[in-house]
């Protein structure tokens, strides 16, 4: 039975594609939807950057505070598209529980939050919007996939380019 589920979103161009999967599976089964996106780390060249405009303490605030601002503005975005994209199926977010973002490996955000929320199936599309057409998976599906202790609804979205419908 499949009560809680969990969508991972990269919020690319097909987010909504995928995110309609998830809320008709959620639909379906009645059951809780979580949304997670996971913000990679700032890489070594962004993060001398930032050493060379701030000082010691200013970057200690900005890595507290300003971080968990950029992470609540995200949530928010993530959130607020979800409302835009459904329109008059506003019902729908009323099936969504948390719309949570992490910093972290996106593939490893996704299996700790399946985890800890304890879901029965985790949803996410085949490849980011970065992926060309030759892959037919991307890193981090690639990566939930081997790595899932639960099923996982991976929306194909090579078919969806293929046919031109975005």
């Amino acid at each position: 039975m499949i009560r809680s589920m969990l969508y991972a979103t990269d919020l690319g161009l097909y987010a909504p594609f995928v995110m309609q999967h998830a809320l008709a599976l959620a639909r379906t089964f009645q059951a809780d939807l979580y949304v997670v996106h996971a913000v990679e780390p700032m890489g070594l060249f962004a993060e001398s950057v930032l050493q060379s405009y701030l000082d010691e303490q200013a970057l200690n605030e900005f890595h507290s505070q300003g971080l968990n601002t950029v992470m609540a503005n995200i949530e928010q975005r993530v959130f607020d598209s979800f409302r835009e994209e459904l329109g008059e199926g506003q019902q729908d977010l009323a099936l969504i529980q948390s719309v949570r973002v992490f910093q972290g490996d996106p593939s490893q955000v996704i299996l700790d939050q399946a985890q800890k929320l304890s879901v029965d199936l985790l949803i996410l599309g085949s490849h980011s919007h970065g992926a060309g057409g030759e892959t037919p998976l991307g890193r981090t599906a690639a990566r939930v996939l081997q790595l899932s202790q639960v099923p996982v609804y991976l929306v194909p979205l090579s078919q969806r380019r293929r046919h031109g419908d975005i």
